[in-house]
């Protein structure tokens, strides 16, 4: 799976818009040694750093990963480095104090094979502070792109439900000290659903090659999901879950 990563940045701000509350859940203090997992181009990674943390971004696209560091570059930067690594197989040199993921988990799996990486990369009392689709997310979008394509169990995400969760995070030695699911209706922007789909559903019909077969697929998409135009724009039924979780003492 590739990425086109100057589309992502261009089209698709609402990624990391939506995650800066989190950023103060993440409440990074000075000389903390922090990883970004899935960090996309790096807009929360920077945010991150600006409170004085070291913060190293990581995401297994290398698109994604060059994009970060013509953003961000160490020269201007110090403090914030990008790296190419995968969620599911990560591995750092020393533990760090935390780990931070938005809107990312739900593209690695096995879930576990992430959840263990996360525990064995967080020092004793380390936290796990991320937000990623729940179950229910974008299940209006999948729908119909599915009625459209005519394509059974499209879904290529991990939606996992608040207990399966935290379950499996326990599993690791992770505590979970605070757990939301929750509704965060998200509007898509001037490209609208036609670019959400572009973005993150062209992917899974790969069949579909011309641009006007495309077209046909999204008009086909918009005329059964009138409720997500809202107010004079496309607004994605997302569902978020979120979660802080502190790795065992022992």
């Amino acid at each position: 799976m590739s990425w086109n990563a100057s589309q992502y940045q261009s089209h698709c701000s609402y990624v990391w818009q939506g995650g800066e509350s989190l950023v103060d859940l993440l409440a990074p203090e000075p000389e903390e040694q922090i990883v970004d997992l899935g960090c996309g181009t790096g807009q929360l990674t920077q945010q991150i750093a600006e409170r004085c943390a070291t913060v190293t971004g990581l995401d297994s696209d290398r698109t994604m990963i060059d994009q970060a560091r013509v953003n961000y570059p160490s020269s201007t930067f110090p403090n914030l480095t990008f790296q190419v690594s995968d969620a599911a197989s990560f591995q750092l040199p020393n533990p760090v104090d935390a780990i931070f993921s938005n809107a990312a988990l739900h593209w690695v799996q096995p879930a576990e094979s992430a959840a263990q990486c996360m525990a064995a990369a967080l020092k004793p009392g380390g936290r796990l502070v991320a937000e990623f689709g729940g179950e229910g997310n974008v299940s209006t979008i999948l729908t119909a792109l599915q009625n459209v394509s005519g394509k059974a169990n499209l879904n290529p995400w991990y939606f996992p439900s608040l207990t399966a969760y935290a379950t499996l995070l326990e599993a690791v030695g992770l505590k979970v000290v605070f757990a939301h699911l929750f509704d965060r209706p998200t509007p898509l922007g001037e490209a609208g659903l036609a670019g959400w789909l572009a973005m993150f559903g062209k992917r899974f019909l790969p069949e579909i090659s011309s641009a006007e077969d495309w077209a046909h697929i999204v008009s086909a998409v918009e005329k059964q999901v009138p409720q997500l135009y809202q107010a004079g724009e496309w607004v994605a039924d997302y569902r978020r879950l979120r979660i802080v979780a502190v790795k065992s003492q022992a």
